[in-house]
């Protein structure tokens, strides 16, 4: 099953070299980022996240939409796993698959067959479930004998692709994007869409932020507005 349910999640990070003093005579809001505040300590914090609740069922596809710092690159790290929230309270049911940076944990260094391996540990991946998804992603990324060279000999193009398949390689109840993916040559294009179509489709819930309200509303079923660490807006989207 997929079920996300989030209750007055705070998530902060301390600024060090700069004095509540300062904060109260010469700050009062950041125009972007989280709200600013001093902690316990008086040491000046940003509250990347501040009082976020939100429940997601399965079935759900919800947009995450704001400006630059508006929190919803911090909430898919705190969904992700990523981050730990201050305080508040978080549940997630079900398989949880994270797309926020594709190629983490790939070494330049290593072959393409061995960044497989090195990718699908950093998604928490088991031995048995990498060597299942090793021929198909050779096969799909479509990169020939290059799969047995190290990765800086690839161009960028081929590097995203690999990157993307071994990503895309594994179904989960949950899904996260930073962002709709869209990598390689025009065929490879056309490939990556359906490939993402088909994984969201088998998913229970799919979580992705953008800036592109037509990516939104054409994928999501909700779109939630953060400003500042905050929700301001939960909209279904009319169909």
């Amino acid at each position: 099953m997929g079920y996300i349910s989030a209750k007055d999640l705070v998530v902060q990070f301390a600024v060090y070299g700069l004095g509540s003093r300062s904060l109260k005579k010469n700050i009062l809001r950041a125009a972007t980022g989280g709200a600013l505040a001093t902690d316990a300590a008086d040491r000046v914090v940003v509250k990347a996240l501040d009082g976020i609740s939100l429940e997601i069922r399965e079935g759900e596809r919800i947009g995450l939409i704001g400006h630059n710092g508006s929190g919803k690159t911090t909430l898919l790290r705190v969904l992700a796993g990523i981050y730990e929230p201050v305080s508040g309270a978080l549940d997630i049911r079900g398989s949880v698959v994270s797309m926020l940076s594709i190629t983490l944990g790939m070494d330049p260094d290593a072959t393409g067959l061995e960044n497989v391996s090195l990718r699908a540990a950093v998604m928490g991946l088991s031995k048995n479930e990498t060597e299942q998804i090793v021929e198909q992603v050779a096969d799909f990324a479509g990169l020939g004998d290059y799969i047995y060279m190290p990765l800086r000999t690839y161009s960028s193009g081929m590097a995203m692709r690999l990157a993307f398949t071994i990503s895309t390689a594994i179904s989960a109840d949950v899904i996260l994007m930073d962002e709709w993916l869209n990598v390689g040559d025009a065929d490879f294009s056309v490939k990556s869409q359906l490939r993402l179509n088909e994984l969201m489709g088998s998913a229970k819930i799919v979580v992705l932020a953008s800036h592109d309200t037509s990516v939104l509303t054409q994928y999501c079923t909700r779109i939630v507005r953060l400003d500042h660490g905050r929700i301001v807006e939960d909209n279904r989207v009319a169909r």
